[in-house]
Order: C-alpha cells, then sequence, then structure tokens
C-alpha cells in the first residue's frame, strides 16, 4: 500500500541551480471555428520568476499554456525563450519541461526509470544520466523509492515523480497544468511549499495554470488573471488583490462588496461616495466627476466593525457561519431595500449575533472605485 506522504527536508545540489530563462509571448491568437480561446496575449516573463495563469474555464489560461509548449498551434502571434523563437518548433524540440495534473508515469517503469527516460531519449552518458537521476530523487526526498512502481506510491509521491521527471534534464521553462488538482487539501498545500522551494533555490522559470486563487497567490510572483481569452490584468499578488483594475479581478480574486451609489466630493488623497444605503464612504482616489454613478468595491476581510449609526453602513445581521479560524457573516444594511447584503469575515472569536445591529467600516485605501458596471458573471471551473 502507498505510505502517507511526508514532506522531505530540501537539499538542492549547486549542480541544478540557476537554468531559468526568460519567456516573451507576443500578441498570441487561436480560434476554433468562430470561437476566440486566446485573444492577442502578450506577456514578458522574468528569468526564474513564476508566473500563474489565472482564470475560470474558458478564460483561455491553458489553451495559452500549451501553445507555449507547443502541444497546439497558434494563429498569428510568437513565443520566445531565451532569446531563441520557437513559435513554429514541434514540443521535443522547445527542451521545456511539463508537469500535468494527470501523473502519466509509465506504469511498468521504477521511480528511477521514469525519471531517467528523458535523459535516455537525449542520449545522455550513462555516468551523467545516474548523477542527474540520483541527484532530482534526492532533491524531492524521493531516493528511498528509486526502485517502486507508481502503484506503489501515494500521489503526492507520484506528482513529485512527474515533478523530477521535468527537471532532470535541466529544461529552461517548467510549464505546469493544474498538477495538483486531483490531490486533497492538506496534500496541495505541502505540495504548494514545495514546489515554490524548489523554483526559488534551483532560479526555475515556472509558468502554473489554476483557477484556485488562493494556490495563485501562494505560488506566485505576478498572476495573469484571464477572461474571455484575454489578460484582466497581470500583477503581483499583492498588487491584484489589493489595488484590482477592473470589477473582474476586485470579484474573481477577492470576492469583493460591489456597493451602489455616486461620487458626492473629490478630497485630497479620497474620493467619498455617497451609497444608496445613506452612508459616505470614504475610498482611494479615483478620476471620476461628481454626481457619477458608481459601485465600491471593498473585500469581505476588508470591513470591520463599529457601533450602529457609525461608519458607512448600519445594519441587521442575517448570518453568522463558523468556518474556523474565521466567522463569515451576512448584514443587510439599512436604508434601501434595493441594496443586497454586505459579506464581511472576521477572526473567529467574539462574533455578533443573528439579529443584532451593527456599524460598518473600512481603511479608505482598501476601498477601489469602478463605474456602475458588474464584473461578469463567472464559474469556478
Amino acid at each position: 500500500m502507498p505510505e502517507a506522504d511526508v514532506m522531505p527536508s530540501l537539499t538542492v545540489p549547486q549542480t541544478l541551480s540557476g537554468s531559468g530563462k526568460p519567456l516573451s509571448v507576443t500578441r498570441l491568437r487561436k480560434t476554433y471555428g468562430g470561437v476566440t480561446a486566446v485573444d492577442e496575449v502578450s506577456m514578458e516573463i522574468a528569468a526564474g520568476e513564476f508566473v500563474t495563469f489565472l482564470g475560470s474555464s474558458g478564460s483561455g489560461k491553458t489553451t495559452t499554456l500549451m501553445m507555449i509548449a507547443g502541444f497546439c498551434e497558434p494563429d498569428s502571434g510568437s513565443i520566445v525563450v531565451g532569446g531563441r523563437d520557437v513559435t513554429r518548433l514541434a514540443p521535443q524540440r522547445r527542451g521545456l519541461g511539463f508537469v500535468f495534473q494527470q501523473y502519466l508515469l509509465f506504469p511498468h517503469m521504477t521511480v528511477w526509470e521514469n525519471v531517467a527516460f528523458p535523459l535516455q531519449l537525449r542520449g545522455v552518458p550513462k555516468a551523467e544520466l545516474r548523477r542527474r537521476v540520483g541527484e532530482t530523487l534526492e532533491m524531492a526526498g524521493l531516493s528511498a523509492m528509486a526502485r517502486r512502481r507508481p502503484r506503489e506510491l501515494s500521489g503526492g509521491q507520484q506528482q513529485r515523480v512527474a515533478l523530477c521527471r521535468a527537471l532532470v534534464y535541466r529544461p529552461p521553462v517548467i510549464l505546469m497544468d493544474e498538477p495538483l488538482g486531483a490531490l486533497d487539501k492538506k496534500l496541495r498545500d505541502q505540495l504548494q511549499t514545495e514546489i515554490k522551494r524548489i523554483q526559488q533555490e534551483l532560479g526555475l522559470t515556472v509558468i502554473y495554470v489554476t483557477h484556485d486563487q488562493e494556490e495563485a497567490l501562494v505560488l506566485s510572483d505576478r498572476i495573469a488573471v484571464m477572461r474571455d481569452g484575454s489578460i484582466d490584468q497581470f500583477d503581483t499578488p499583492q498588487e491584484l488583490f489589493e489595488r484590482p483594475r477592473t470589477p473582474f479581478v476586485a470579484d474573481f480574486l477577492g470576492a469583493a462588496n460591489f456597493l451602489p451609489g455616486q461620487v458626492e466630493q473629490q478630497a485630497s488623497g479620497h474620493t467619498l461616495v455617497r451609497l444608496d444605503s445613506g452612508g459616505l464612504l470614504k475610498a482611494r482616489p479615483q478620476a471620476a466627476s461628481e454626481g457619477t454613478r458608481v459601485r465600491a468595491a471593498v473585500q469581505p476581510g476588508r470591513l470591520a466593525l463599529c457601533p450602529p449609526d457609525e461608519g458607512f453602513c448600519t445594519g441587521t445581521v442575517e448570518t453568522v457561519t463558523y468556518v474556523g479560524t474565521l466567522v463569515r457573516i451576512t448584514v443587510r444594511p439599512e436604508g434601501s431595500a434595493d441594496v443586497g447584503p454586505v459579506r464581511l469575515e472576521l477572526p473567529a472569536g467574539r462574533s455578533p449575533v443573528v439579529g443584532e445591529r451593527i456599524g460598518l467600516t473600512a481603511d479608505p485605501d482598501n476601498v477601489s472605485v469602478f463605474p456602475d458596471v458588474l464584473p461578469d458573471a463567472k464559474d469556478g471551473g
């Protein structure tokens, strides 16, 4: 029976380090019939950077990754890796590493043989092959399992074998297509830590695809939030979360509350919004004239409690849900029947009770203002 995963301490041999190369994608486009899957996507990825394509099903993230890998030919655009144009090269000639959600290990081969296979295909001399495979398995804590076959390993161990197989021939870029999607949450969290540590210590350039917002925030140096084949925002996790540039990004990454109102005043250092519920909400500066209809966006975790009739909103608690370290609360604002409930998250502990009248407040620096248009509907796939 496969053993439970115990994550090893990571020791990276010096000979494995520094293999990353920059990658450039310019106006990449792909259509299927009359449907545009990827629409003029461009980005520059630095050597040693961990970039994630984040989006729901149909956003274009996997198609973009497949074009970079060479498994899907673009209609137009270019892909350059380390200064070399690989746009029209076959996948095996690009030299990129690929890790799938399905491990795709050879069941009749041992762990050692699975990891050695890419080197055998490349005609690496036996002595060099043994050294590289040994170092790579040691790095991943798999040396003791070298003679086992995939069926004798746990899911996490199999995924680490797949990662080793992608690393062993020192690819300039590693591409990962939802590699942890089939694992349970605890193991996913552990492997996220190991993948990030390996990437940093080896100086790898990694492009990672996921629809899991938390995973993207944990792993990435930068995230490309994709929608309808285009990139809505390409930025650091902190900028995306704290400074979303579109309602879609604010909703997709932060599950923001969108509070309707109009700009009442442009003051030094902030925009003052008169909400439809009657309250006044200070937000980050926004280039909008007074009287403009807007929606103020604030994430549930950025709201705080205050006494009733203070802050920007007073309302009645409708639900209180305990979720471990957090309590999720919905509040029905007073002042307008057309305004939906406001969601907030508080640390577990003392929390208001259903039916209690409370006030809400927020730091202006945590409030974004957008034109009065709701973000597009999305799925969670």
